[in-house]
């Protein structure tokens, strides 16, 4: 009797983990388009940007800016593809620099840098689409 009260511990045990270890369609998604958009990041970003996203002095700004980022999310697309030249507000400090767009980048992988950009540095946004981005860069000036 003992083992068979073991035994069913260890059972339901193992099964809590088991259903708890799966992941949904849109997690593994998420979490594929984050180390991906870390790796682009990292190509194309971090130089200016930097590694922990705090941006270079008062010529390039942080990325650590959860309001900038949630009120311009639409436009991050077209900054990231077409580059910007207008000044901006991070953090009450202004920043004139231009910079520069990564024209060759494809949708998916502009969707994936901001899915990393808008969930690091102190940002949790969730997930951005490929379509989003897409239609996005159907509006930019």
């Amino acid at each position: 009797m003992r083992n068979k009260v073991i035994f069913l511990l260890l059972f339901y045990t193992a099964a809590v983990f088991q259903l708890q270890a799966c992941d949904s369609d849109a997690d593994i998604n998420y979490k594929r388009n984050y180390v991906n958009g870390k790796g682009l990041y990292e190509k194309y970003c971090q130089n200016c940007h930097g590694a922990d996203g705090t941006g270079l002095a008062r010529l390039y700004p942080p990325l650590t800016d959860t309001t900038y980022l949630i009120e311009n999310k639409a436009l991050l697309p077209c900054i990231i593809k077409n580059g910007q030249n207008k000044e901006i507000i991070v953090h009450r400090e202004t920043y004139d620099g231009e910079m520069p767009g990564n024209g060759n980048l494809a949708d998916i992988e502009i969707a994936q840098i901001i899915v990393y950009i808008t969930n690091s540095f102190g940002n949790n946004q969730g997930s951005y689409a490929a379509a989003q981005v897409t239609s996005a860069l159907k509006d930019c000036d």
